[in-house]
């Protein structure tokens, strides 16, 4: 059974040493799902909101957060990014905007969390920039879909 990384013998919390670890090209691709009312989804799509253009600011925020994963999760490593991209994908079957982070480097250790992290917080600017007009909208889906590099190799959620 594999042991939890992130603790040392003793059982604390600790940062993994990842200085031996070889440099290698690693890549995740993470989502988030909003799901919202019909209008909310057609007003976000027509460019209507009076704050702004809604895909705009959550694809921002999301790169933003993917730079600032290791502030926010207290054991990452601050990473340098070699590319982070954030796709915002309208639903309408679904009523529902489908948010794809992906994160690339080469290092030492891999880059799930920073996907992670851009996804959800580009899930939270579309509530943000929303809420006024729809409440009840529902952030769900939050997982990891994809990994390449390292020692695990290539992974991809099961279809």
């Amino acid at each position: 059974m594999s042991r939890l990384t992130h603790l040392d013998e003793n059982g604390h919390a600790n940062m993994v040493d990842v200085s031996e670890k070889a440099v290698t090209s690693r890549e995740a691709t993470a989502q988030a799902v909003v799901t919202m009312t019909p209008e909310t989804l057609n007003m976000i799509t027509a460019g209507d909101h009076k704050k702004g253009d809604v895909l705009a600011v959550a694809r921002i925020a999301g790169i933003q957060a993917a730079k600032r994963c290791s502030d926010l999760i207290p054991l990452c490593h601050p990473l340098m990014l070699s590319k982070v991209s954030v796709e915002l994908l309208p639903q309408p079957e679904s009523d529902s905007v489908m948010i794809l982070a992906t994160c690339k480097l080469a290092g030492q250790t891999g880059v799930e969390m920073e996907a992670l992290t851009a996804a959800s917080v580009a899930a939270l600017a579309i509530y943000d920039m929303c809420k006024a007009v729809d409440k009840g909208m529902v952030i769900s889906e939050i997982k990891v879909l994809e990994k390449k590099g390292g020692k695990s190799g290539h992974w991809k959620v099961s279809p």
